[in-house]
């Protein structure tokens, strides 16, 4: 299989429509593989762009770059990844993202009532967390994160 072709940090920033600067930055974390020529410069293989797309969806996203670093450390950096490299990293990837939908969609359904924040503030809050009891069980929005309320 022939290697395949290095293109030069402009091409990709080009191709993907962001600044130099972005494309050196996601090197420099080890998010997109590079190699340094007898000159100096940066090449990348060409399915970089690839990988700088899904960086860029998944920041959309919400995911921090340590999070994307570990899901991209699951395709191979000698060699273009494949079909099969990007459908097992889709598979990680949904669940995750069928996480965060159920998360958004519990938040949005709580938050018309008590969260079991322990703000006390709220007519309800009496109803559902009378006396902050949830408290008990640890900080934040007790309810969001799973527990049961208690009337």
């Amino acid at each position: 299989m022939a290697p395949e072709p290095l293109v030069g940090i402009g091409f990709i920033a080009k191709r993907t429509g962001n600044a130099v600067s972005l494309i050196r930055y996601y090197a420099n974390q080890n998010l997109i593989p590079s190699i340094r020529t007898d000159g100096g410069n940066r090449v990348f293989p060409r399915s970089v762009i690839r990988r700088v797309s899904f960086i860029l969806i998944a920041q959309n996203m919400g995911y921090a770059l340590d999070d994307i670093r570990q899901l991209l450390s699951a395709l191979p950096d000698n060699r273009t990844p494949n079909k099969a490299d990007w459908a097992r990293l889709s598979k990680v990837f949904n669940i995750h993202i069928e996480q965060k939908i159920t998360e958004i969609n519990l938040l949005k359904s709580s938050l018309a009532g008590c969260i079991g924040c322990g703000c006390l503030s709220l007519q309800r809050c009496r109803l559902y967390n009378k006396e902050d009891k949830i408290a008990s069980k640890g900080n934040g929005a007790r309810y969001l994160l799973g527990d049961i309320p208690t009337l």
